[in-house]
C-alpha cells in the first residue's frame, strides 16, 4: 500500500525524524489559513505540493493548462491562487498516464533555503535477507541513474535485524555523506529515526529524496526530509489500523479496489485477454504464454489457492467490468484448490453475467474429473484446453477471429 507524501512525513515525525513544518489542506480556505500561519512564524517562502501517488509532480501539467504540481510562493495570496489551480483539478505527469489524477489534497510547507541535497532509503535486501540502508550525496536524482552512472557514490549499510541499527552505523553513514559540524548529530538521529519508521511500520521501503541541509529563518543549518515516500507491506497491514486508515481509494484503480474486497490479487493491464488463475507464479506464466502466442493479457488475476465459488463469481464480474476484454482464459492447477469448486463458480458466473465473450478453460489437478463433468453438463458454450499452451493458443485464436 502506498501513502501520500504528507502521510509519510506524519509517520516519520512520530519517530523523531525532522520534516519541514507544514500541513495538508483540502480546501483553498485551509491553504490560506496555513500559509498565513507559516509566514507569521517567520517563513520567507512556502511550497504548495499536489498530493497524488505519482512522481514527476513538479514537471506535470494540469488539464486546464496550469503548469506544475509543485509551486513555490512568497505570500498567502499567492498560495491561495496556486491552490485554486490545483485542488479539484486533474494533474498529468509522466507516471499518471494521459488520464492524470485529480488532486484532492495539497501539502503547504516551509521551503527553507536548501544548501545541499542527499538521498536516503531503507529497504529489504532479499539477497542477504537483511535490512539495507542506502545513502548518496546525489540527492534529488533518481537513484537508478546514480547507480548506473556513479555507483561509487552510493553508500550501503546492512543492518542485523536481531539487534537493529547500531549508533556507530548511523555515524558511519553520516560521515560517508560528508556531514559534520552542527548537522552531524541531528543527521545520525534522523537516520536512526528513518530506520525505526521502516521497521516499526512494516514498510517495504522508506525513501527520502531529497534529504537536505537547509538554512532556517534564524540563519542556522538544519537537516530535514524535504520529500518522503513510504510503501507498506500489505501482508502486515493487519497490525497497523492507523496506517490502513491512510489508504486513499481515489488513488487506486476501481477494479483493484473491488478485487481487494474479495481478497483477490488483481492488476489491470493494457491487453484484451483476461486471465483467471490460481497462484501468482502460474498467473505470470499464463500472461507470458498468451504473449508468446501473439495475444496481450488484460490483467493479472490470482484467485489464490483456496478460492470459493463467490470469489470466482466476483473475479468474473471484475474481469467483465473492463471494456477492453475480448476473451477470457481460466487456467487452474488444483493442488489445494478443488477444480470442481472453480468449475461450479465459472458456471454460476457465466449464467449470472450472461457472458458472450470467448471463454477458454484449462483445469488440471485436484478433483479435475468432477470439474470437467460440471462444465460439460452446464450447457455453456466454452472451449476447453488440454494444456496451458493449448488453452493459450485457443484463446488467442478465438479473440483474433
Amino acid at each position: 500500500m502506498n501513502i501520500h507524501e504528507y502521510q509519510a512525513k506524519q509517520l516519520l515525525k512520530q519517530y523523531g525524524v525532522a520534516v519541514p513544518p507544514g500541513e495538508p489542506c483540502r480546501t483553498v480556505a485551509e491553504v490560506t489559513a496555513i500559509a498565513e500561519k507559516l509566514f507569521a512564524a517567520g517563513q520567507k517562502l512556502l511550497v504548495i505540493k499536489s498530493q497524488i501517488h505519482a512522481g514527476g509532480r513538479g514537471k506535470g501539467t494540469f488539464t486546464h493548462g496550469f503548469q506544475g504540481g509543485v509551486k513555490l510562493v512568497k505570500s498567502a495570496a499567492e498560495a491561495t491562487e496556486v491552490a485554486g489551480n490545483m485542488l479539484g483539478k486533474t494533474l498529468v505527469t509522466k507516471q499518471t498516464g494521459p488520464e492524470g489524477r485529480v488532486v484532492g489534497t495539497v501539502l503547504v510547507a516551509a521551503a527553507e533555503k536548501i544548501l545541499k541535497e542527499f538521498y536516503l532509503a531503507v529497504l529489504l535486501d532479499r539477497a542477504n535477507s537483511r535490512p539495507l540502508i542506502m545513502a548518496s550525496t546525489e540527492g534529488g536524482m533518481d537513484i537508478e541513474e546514480v547507480a548506473a552512472h556513479s555507483p561509487e557514490k552510493i553508500v550501503r549499510e546492512h543492518v542485523d535485524p536481531a539487534v537493529g541499527l547500531m549508533p556507530y552505523q548511523a555515524r558511519k553513514i553520516a560521515a560517508a555523506l560528508g556531514l559534520k559540524g552542527e548537522v552531524f548529530n541531528p543527521a545520525c538521529k534522523l537516520i536512526a529515526g528513518v530506520y525505526k519508521t521502516w521497521w516499526e511500520c512494516d514498510a517495504s521501503m522508506v525513501e527520502i529524496n531529497p534529504l537536505a541541509i537547509v538554512e532556517t529563518p534564524e540563519g542556522k543549518q538544519s537537516i530535514v526530509c524535504v520529500d518522503a515516500k513510504i510503501g507498506l507491506d500489505d501482508n502486515a497491514l493487519y497490525r497497523h489500523a492507523d496506517i490502513v486508515a491512510m489508504r486513499d481509494l481515489a488513488e487506486e484503480s476501481p477494479l483493484e479496489v473491488e478485487a481487494s474486497k474479495f481478497s483477490l490479487n488483481y492488476i489491470k493491464l493494457d491487453g484484451n485477454i483476461a486471465c483467471l488463475v490460481n497462484g501468482a507464479g502460474l498467473a505470470m506464466s499464463t500472461m507470458d504464454i498468451i504473449q508468446h502466442f501473439g495475444g496481450r493479457p488484460a490483467n493479472f488475476l490470482d484467485v489464490g489457492g483456496g478460492a470459493s465459488k463467490d470469489q470466482v463469481s466476483a473475479a468474473f464480474r471484475i474481469i467483465l467490468s473492463d471494456p477492453s476484454v475480448k476473451g477470457i482464459l481460466v487456467n487452474i492447477f488444483g493442488g489445494i484448490m478443488d477444480c470442481n469448486v472453480i468449475a461450479t463458480g465459472i458456471v454460476e458466473a457465466v449464467k449470472e453475467t450472461g457472458l458472450k465473450l470467448p471463454l477458454v478453460v484449462r483445469l488440471e489437478g485436484n478433483n479435475v474429473a468432477a470439474g470437467k463433468t460440471t462444465l460439460a453438463g452446464s450447457g455453456l458454450t466454452l472451449i476447453t484446453g488440454d494444456s496451458m499452451a493449448d488453452a493459450a493458443r485457443k484463446v488467442v485464436g478465438a479473440v483474433g477471429a
